[in-house]
């Protein structure tokens, strides 16, 4: 897996260029007090689109979709065969195009108008494989952080319940990232620990 240099000034940043091959750290958050998701028709209406704009161009190893916001960690393929303009405008298209389509259709059942989301897609490039484990810890625990559940099995809303069942059908990426655990129980119990998650204090 590729990683950045840290000692890069723009690694400090959360709204870094897309690059093929590399891991980012993606999310937004609904635009002022609005609400993303109010309904379970919203959060499987946008996991769709995720996989009809994002899957074809990354390998998606984590999300969380909660009320008012969502964080994926997305390593993107390599495109090179098909790039005939800049990376990060190929990659960030998609992104627009997923956000565009789900705001458009959620903008019409609601009988709404005006942005859904923040102006800009934050995003940071990961550097190093621990940060790379903490963000998976804390993404999957966003909901428990947020006070949304007590337990993070209860959230039905992320890539958790993929990886405590692997034996059934997904199109998040579990190989690689279940590599860095020996069993399933391993996983569980990785996400139940206290992480200090550092890194927080830079995005």
């Amino acid at each position: 897996m590729k990683y950045k240099n840290t000692n890069e000034k723009k690694e400090m940043s959360n709204t870094e260029n897309f690059e093929c091959e590399y891991v980012y750290h993606i999310y937004t958050h609904a635009n002022g007090k609005d609400l993303i998701f109010r309904e379970e028709e919203n959060y499987k209406y946008f996991l769709d689109k995720l996989v009809k704009y994002i899957v074809p161009i990354a390998e998606i190893y984590a999300y969380c979709l909660m009320p008012n916001h969502f964080h994926l960690l997305v390593r993107f393929n390599n495109l090179n065969d098909i790039l005939n303009e800049d990376e990060h405008k190929y990659l960030m298209k998609q992104f627009s195009n997923l956000l565009n389509a789900y705001a458009k259709a959620y903008n019409k059942r609601y009988n709404r108008k005006g942005s859904l989301f923040l102006d800009y897609l934050k995003r940071k490039r990961i550097n190093d494989e621990k940060y790379f484990m903490k963000l998976l810890h804390y993404i999957h625990n966003n909901p428990v952080n947020h006070g949304f559940v007590e337990d993070i099995g209860k959230w039905k809303y992320s890539s958790y319940h993929s990886y405590i069942n692997l034996a059934k059908e997904s199109k998040i990426e579990r190989t690689e990232m279940m590599q860095y655990f020996e069993t399933v129980n391993n996983f569980i119990e990785y996400h139940k620990s206290n992480i200090e998650y550092d890194f927080l204090s830079i995005e």
